[in-house]
């Protein structure tokens, strides 16, 4: 989206402490001016001089603005837009002109959790924390409405927050986070496909996304989006626990394979080496038992207690 912003250069002219001086002179030129109208011509010319000339000093002091770094004022001639002003220092503008106070500071905004469905349609609760500044000035001002508060800070200097850009970038980032969230699954339990991006393992590429999806809302603000990052993300309360044990479910299933091919392999090569070297000779019975027993110990959760045979192998 194209802009009329644009950047006025502060010249030699707009120096504040040269219109200071100005200033100095001309307090001096109305307080000596008017005392020798008095002398001179009397109360006559002397009290509109002295009004005139008040006025004139007046306009002259409104005109000074201090611009600090990170901050900018955006100028508007009788709702004309001027241009807006980035350098720091002391200067003089227009008294004429509006001059509205903007910050291009950078700003963290941590947005609460909101519940979602996922791609599968889970509930879920989902976080995300932000950072952003203003970048284009115009846009910022006369392309979306917000409604900012000036506080009088306790050693007099008076700043704008920014409370109407914060209501703004935070329900669009509500919307962002709500989009992004529905295109991909909590995890992979459904699905055994491990390639498949989720919100738990999609890291970057996930945050990337994001990123991209609120530049496109924000831009229409003049909002630039520095970093965007999920910092919380849980299934929701409803459904929490019952997804807790299925996970723990999950969890058993794997360990159990792994235990059962591991007790396989055991006794395949307990029964390899029992035959090979020549140390007893089982028949298939005897082997089906013996598997069987080893498995029972090698697969049990507790651990197994043994019971002796004192006669032959056969009783």
């Amino acid at each position: 989206m194209e802009t009329k912003e644009f950047n006025r250069k502060m010249k030699g002219v707009n120096n504040g402490f040269l219109h200071l001086l100005i200033n100095l002179l001309l307090l001096a030129a109305i307080v000596f001016g008017t005392m020798g109208l008095v002398m001179v011509a009397g109360d006559g010319f002397a009290v509109p001089f002295c009004i005139l000339m008040c006025f004139v000093y007046i306009l002259q002091c409104v005109g000074f603005m201090v611009i600090q770094p990170n901050q900018s004022r955006v100028l508007t001639f009788f709702g004309k837009y001027r241009g807006t002003v980035t350098d720091n220092g002391f200067f003089w503008v227009n008294p004429f002109y509006g001059k509205r106070r903007l910050s291009l500071r950078a700003r963290n905004m941590d947005v609460a959790p909101i519940k979602v469905n996922d791609k599968n349609g889970n509930p879920i609760m989902i976080g995300l924390v932000l950072v952003w500044k203003i970048k284009d000035t115009y846009k910022a001002c006369f392309d979306i409405e917000v409604e900012d508060t000036t506080i009088t800070q306790k050693d007099g200097t008076k700043v704008t927050t920014l409370k109407g850009y914060d209501n703004f970038v935070n329900v669009q980032s509500d919307a962002a986070l709500r989009k992004v969230a529905g295109l991909y699954a909590y995890d992979n339990i459904d699905n055994k496909n491990t390639e498949e991006v989720t919100l738990r393992s999609g890291g970057e590429e996930i945050n990337d996304r994001l990123e991209e999806e609120l530049r496109s809302r924000l831009s229409i603000a003049g909002i630039e989006v520095i970093e965007a990052r999920i910092n919380y993300l849980a299934y929701a309360a409803e459904i929490a626990s019952v997804m807790l044990r299925r996970q723990q479910a999950d969890a058993i299933i794997s360990a159990r394979e792994k235990i059962v091919e591991g007790a396989v392999s055991m006794v395949d090569l307990a029964l390899k080496k029992l035959s090979a070297d020549g140390i007893v000779e089982l028949d298939e019975e005897r082997k089906a038992a013996m598997v069987s027993n080893l498995l029972v110990v090698l697969c049990a959760d507790e651990s197994a207690s043994p019971v002796i045979n004192t006669g032959t192998l056969y009783n």
